[in-house]
């Protein structure tokens, strides 16, 4: 798997997302912060690492919409009732 800077992962084995700052050959330097507000970088194998999959605000945004407006017509159709 080829990663770039910028790219968010986590290691394999579980624990904290890490952002990707640099690449080098097989290796990518990544940063965190810590529990305290510290800033970690350690150079981490790609075989270590996976891709974390961000969900996209809009589409939570529109499904939030979409169940409040599901909800507000099953609220008038029980009223009506």
């Amino acid at each position: 798997m080829t990663f770039r800077a910028g790219d968010i992962v986590t290691l394999k084995s579980g624990g904290q997302a890490l952002t990707i700052a640099s690449v080098e050959a097989e290796d990518a330097n990544c940063i965190w912060l810590g529990e305290e507000g510290d800033l970690f970088r350690e150079r981490i194998p790609f075989i270590a690492l996976e891709a974390v999959e961000l969900e996209d605000e809009e589409e939570e945004e529109g499904e939030d919409e979409e169940a409040s407006a599901d909800a507000s017509e099953d609220e008038d159709e029980e009223e009506a009732a």
